[in-house]
């Protein structure tokens, strides 16, 4: 059973490695076997369709991005401040493993169905990230050092967390295109640049903070 376990997780680490360098486009069972040193029909034991090994490399990017939160985030810090820590390490994360983030927030590519082997569905192993951003959205309308945006709080907390969250993408895409440092003109622009646009992101759905 160990090595059973050890040959899955290694075909995984292939895709994994496939999707950060080539982007999810070149992920197969097929090459997936040839790089991992397997039969072709090794993956189909542990990988019943395409979309299943998919779901199993985003669970990957899903774990390393939850570790960035950790190492970014305080949980004793006031919580626009932890906003802003993971709203910039999200973008972050976006930028710097491209191809991963892609697939991640692929649903429409991604299996849903309850793994063969008892994992959750991907798309349920998602919502904590959501569902975080919500809580903290939340917690920030409550915080007495945030001036309040007018009529803020007759938006639901999670309606807001959507329409930051999209503005998150927004920012990540357009800098991968050179959009962005484009309008901003000279001299480009850099992470602190970019930095700026998350907090002006946040100030336009939160309102900005006091102290």
């Amino acid at each position: 059973m160990a090595d059973e376990n050890s040959l899955r997780e290694r075909l995984i680490d292939v895709g994994v490695d496939l999707v950060l360098t080539e982007g999810s486009a070149s992920v197969g069972l097929r090459e997936i076997a040839r790089r991992a040193g397997v039969s072709h029909g090794a993956p189909r034991r542990y990988f019943a369709t395409h979309h299943a090994l998919l779901s199993a490399i985003a669970r990957r990017g899903f774990e390393d991005l939850a570790a960035r939160f950790e190492t970014a985030v305080d949980p004793a810090a006031p919580p626009r401040a932890q906003l802003e820590r993971l709203t910039k390490t999200y973008v972050g994360y976006a930028l710097e493993c491209r191809g991963m983030f892609e697939l991640m927030l692929r649903h429409d590519l991604l299996d849903g169905a309850q793994q063969d082997d008892g994992r959750p569905q991907l798309r349920t192993s998602t919502l904590p990230l959501f569902e975080r951003m919500v809580t903290l959205v939340g917690r920030c309308r409550e915080d007495p050092d945030t001036v309040h945006r007018p009529g803020g709080s007759a938006v639901p907390p999670a309606v807001t967390a959507a329409a930051l969250w999209s503005g998150l993408h927004g920012i990540a895409q357009l800098w991968t295109w050179g959009s962005l440092q484009l309008a901003l003109a000279a001299p480009p622009p850099g992470d602190q640049e970019r930095d700026r646009l998350v907090t002006a992101v946040l100030d336009a759905h939160l309102g900005p903070v006091t102290a």
